[in-house]
């Protein structure tokens, strides 16, 4: 049963905009409150700890309600947004003061994960996309859209693997698909971090208003099948929920998936590319060691540079050009930064303004962005490299649109335009005569006050003014005898009475007239500035785009030039040769010297390194770093190396660890399994191939069994570059029987009974994985190291035989086989000599470390425990 409360005409308004957007949380305005009823009140006051009250508690139906103020909602709604809600603003369209019956209420807009284009609640150093994904005979269509900065890009991915690997690599905020995609595909999108999922039906991407939308857009070559349906339903979806948001999205970019390189889930988060493995953060990832961009749209683009590695070896050099250039001239390196710390999101303004939702801050930030222009013209220009000067001499002319906002707005514009005051002086007659006005009224107000103070006698009288009351005379309960006739009681106060006059009336009319012509002129100037800005949006966004390229290059430049990065050699060669490279994390992390190593691979012989050695020594390490120079390379960065010669890489892959997936029925062998299977068969000829401690999972033959296999089928058939590390040590004969394949370990030095970690890559296998002497550093008792040597003894020496324990039965004769068996019995008693607590004592002492009187205390000690074991 509907509550009578339903029934208000309030009400009524609720469930209709409720009705339109039923997926959203509806923040309906009332008065200085967004209030939310009926279900989205009960998840609302769950989610955002409010309290949960109802409009009529005494109704046999009470309507559930909760609500914000409306000044602190964006802090509510951005929460909401946060955890994958979408949330519709309804606003009152008049002033409830004067309006006739109920007040009219429409929804503005709506704000979801993927469509948001307050600035203050975005991560300004990443894009914030939509995406949708269509589903065709020709391949999937990929669309997706930063709302907040008028960016899109479209893509096709020719095979499922393709698209489940791009939609990976972009993250986005919010995906839009089909209800039969989301059953073909829903588990995968699932495991997407911090992606919410929006489903429509599949008539809405081939709806005529998709169409329509879709037929304005421009682009760079003519829309595939599937790229039509999957642009015309994500401009539906951003017509239905944020249609301003539309004004700027007049242009999108088509790219090949196979353009660049592509990188595959497993690389992304192995590499730690965008954030770690162990807490998720930015810092310790290589994107947090890259980025030294000032600017927040250069911080985006480097972020897509990461993301969209190269394959063109002279597109790439174009980039090292760059930054060689700017590594090198220190000094208009570092005027160039300073003038990029005064220059803000210009295309995140630029949008806000497109789409009309920008304050007259926005319009200041951006013109302080454009007075530093000038200046970066100049530096670029006396720079060295040709292709840095033609990219800032490409930037469109916004002389004009940067004078325009220096002779209209004020230094410092309020944050609202109904605040007034944010036109300069001189702009307009009209407005400086009702400005003059104002300033003159103060001016009369005071000179009122000291008149009436000297009619009256009354010192302590006031001439004052509220919002509700307007102007009054205020006199103390003291003085009240002494006020004159003419003047007329206004309001009581506890301490005295307020006052006012015919005159004082006469002239607050004046006033408040002026005043409130003034606001409506200077709001009419404003949205005239607003339109020319906007139409400069093309050129301003342009701007921008070049503005964050030379940023990205700069930071790239400071940090090759503070860590010693060098340039690398890109060819399309299969070599990869690295001459003392150092992991660019570890080593910006270690307080100590990183130990750098050589790594020469190439395709047409030694192209499998097989590493060996222990756990800790820096296998992993190795790997990783190659991985992570060579990206760098390809993105566009010097590398941390002495020197580096890099035949192009098309895809890197990496096995080098797995979590139990036990939530998808996926123990951790299967996974590593499955991502090797993956490998094997995407994997090319150049391809670059990082494998660590396959078979692990299983029992030893098995995992020896399967390494031996995967290496010899990487050899042999896809011939790729490869770093393959494993304590197999029966995989280093791999060498003598396979062509292509090459012995190395990491060198370990051996100390009494411990061992040092070298750090060095070394020729050659070693048959060693000093496992008990990592036990030992890791902390293992005494007692357990001592036995696990003794029963690695005799695994080596081929004594240990693993006997099952035997139950004897009361009164059954011992088997005669007992005591005959010489081998040592895995579950028997161990032998009591080397775990007499003496040798357990001496075991853990370091005798370099002892002073004369520990020394001395020792041997007490030890003949102590000898006198209690005798």
């Amino acid at each position: 049963m509907v509550s009578n409360n339903a029934n208000t005409p309030a009400m009524r308004q609720y469930l209709a905009a409720k009705a339109q957007h039923p997926d959203a949380l509806l923040f309906f305005r009332m008065g200085d409150f967004y209030e939310l009823f009926f279900e989205d009140a009960v998840v609302a006051s769950q989610l955002l700890e409010l309290t949960l009250t109802s409009r009529n508690k005494n109704d046999e139906n009470p309507v559930p309600m909760a609500g914000v103020p409306h000044h602190a909602a964006n802090g509510y709604i951005q929460r909401l947004v946060d955890m994958g809600k979408k949330v519709a603003i309804c606003e009152q369209m008049e002033d409830p003061a004067l309006a006739v019956g109920v007040v009219r209420r429409e929804v503005t807009h709506v704000i979801t994960p993927g469509v948001n284009l307050d600035a203050d609640s975005l991560d300004s150093r990443s894009n914030n996309y939509l995406m949708v994904i269509w589903d065709a005979l020709d391949g999937f269509g990929l669309a997706y859209a930063d709302a907040s900065t008028s960016t899109l890009r479209l893509a096709v991915a020719l095979d499922k693997a393709t698209m489940e690997t791009e939609v990976f690599r972009i993250e986005p905020r919010e995906l839009l698909i089909t209800d039969d995609a989301q059953k073909k595909f829903g588990h995968l999108f699932g495991t997407l971090n911090k992606t919410t999922i929006t489903v429509r039906p599949a008539a809405f991407f081939s709806s005529e208003l998709s169409k329509t939308l879709s037929a304005r857009l421009s682009t760079n070559e003519e829309l595939a099948g599937c790229l039509v349906l999957a642009v015309g339903g994500l401009l539906a979806y951003l017509q239905e929920v944020r249609p301003q948001a539309l004004r700027g999205l007049t242009w999108a970019e088509v790219y090949r998936i196979q353009d660049t390189m592509l990188l595959e889930p497993s690389t992304i988060v192995n590499l730690e590319l965008m954030r770690t493995i162990i807490d998720g953060k930015r810092q310790g990832s290589l994107l947090w060691i890259l980025d030294r961009t000032i600017t927040a749209m250069g911080a985006r683009l480097l972020r897509q540079w990461v993301q969209f590695p190269l394959l063109v070896p002279d597109d790439i050099r174009r980039r090292h050009d760059a930054v060689e250039t700017l590594k090198d001239d220190t000094i208009s390196r570092e005027t160039l930064r300073d003038h990029l710390k005064e220059v803000y999101d210009m295309e995140r303004l630029s949008t806000r303004i497109q789409a009309g939702c920008a304050v007259p801050r926005d319009f200041a930030a951006l013109r302080a962005s454009l007075e530093k222009i000038p200046e970066i013209r100049r530096v670029v220009g006396k720079l060295k490299s040709a292709a840095l000067r033609k990219r800032m001499e490409e930037l469109p002319p916004l002389d004009e649109l940067r004078l325009d906002l220096q002779t209209t707005l004020v230094d410092n514009p309020p944050v609202s335009v109904k605040d007034g005051g944010l036109i300069r002086h001189g702009v307009n007659k009209e407005l400086d005569e009702l400005t003059g006005w104002s300033k003159d009224g103060k001016a009369w107000v005071l000179r009122y006050e000291a008149e009436q103070k000297k009619r009256t006698q009354i010192q302590s009288l006031k001439v004052g003014y509220n919002k509700v009351f307007g102007y009054y005379i205020e006199i103390t309960k003291a003085n009240v005898h002494l006020v004159p006739k003419d003047y007329l009681r206004k309001q009581t106060l506890a301490n005295g009475e307020r006052y006012f006059t015919e005159e004082l009336k006469e002239y607050e009319d004046k006033i408040l007239s002026a005043d409130e012509r003034r606001i409506a002129l200077e709001i009419e100037l404003f949205e005239a500035l607003k339109e020319r800005v906007a139409n400069e949006a093309e050129s301003i966004a342009k701007t921008a785009k070049r503005l964050a390229e030379l940023d990205v290059y700069c930071g790239l430049a400071d940090l090759a030039k503070s860590r010693g990065y060098v340039r690398p050699v890109l060819d399309q060669s299969r070599v990869l040769d690295i001459r003392d490279g150092r992991h660019p994390v570890i080593e910006a992390i270690l307080k100590e010297p990183f130990v750098p190593n050589d790594v020469e691979i190439n395709a047409d012989n030694a192209r499998l390194m097989l590493i060996t050695g222990p756990n800790m020594a820096g296998k992993s390490t190795v790997m990783r770093q190659t991985a992570l120079i060579v990206l760098m390379a390809q993105l566009g960065s010097f590398v941390p190396a002495e020197s580096a010669r890099i035949g192009i890489v098309d895809r890197i892959f990496t096995r080098v660890g797995a979590a139990d997936n036990l939530t998808r029925g996926q123990s951790t062998f299967m996974v590593e399994m499955m991502e090797t299977a993956t490998i094997l068969k995407k994997a090319t000829e150049r391809s670059l191939i990082i494998l660590d401690e396959i078979g692990r999972g299983t029992s030893t033959f098995d995992g020896v069994s399967i390494a031996w296999a995967v290496a010899e089928y990487i050899v042999d058939n896809i011939r790729a570059r490869t770093l393959f590390a494993t304590h197999y040590h029966e995989l280093t004969a791999l060498e003598e029987t396979r062509q292509g394949i090459l012995n190395k370990h990491i060198a370990v030095k051996e100390w009494n009974e411990d061992i040092v970690f070298l750090r060095k890559l070394a020729n050659g296998a070693t048959n060693r994985s000093y496992g008990i002497q990592v036990g030992r550093l890791a902390g293992l008792p005494n007692q357990v190291i001592m036995r696990a040597k003794e029963i690695l003894r005799d695994l080596e020496e081929g004594l240990l035989v693993v006997q099952k324990q035997e139950t004897r039965v009361a009164g059954k004769p011992e088997s005669k086989n007992r005591g005959q068996q010489a081998q040592l019995n895995l579950f028997g008693p161990p032998k009591t000599i080397d775990h007499h607590p003496v040798m357990v004592e001496l075991a853990g002492v370091s005798p370099d470390s002892l002073s004369p009187k520990d020394a001395l205390l020792l041997v007490y000690r030890l003949k102590q425990m000898c006198n209690i074991q005798s």
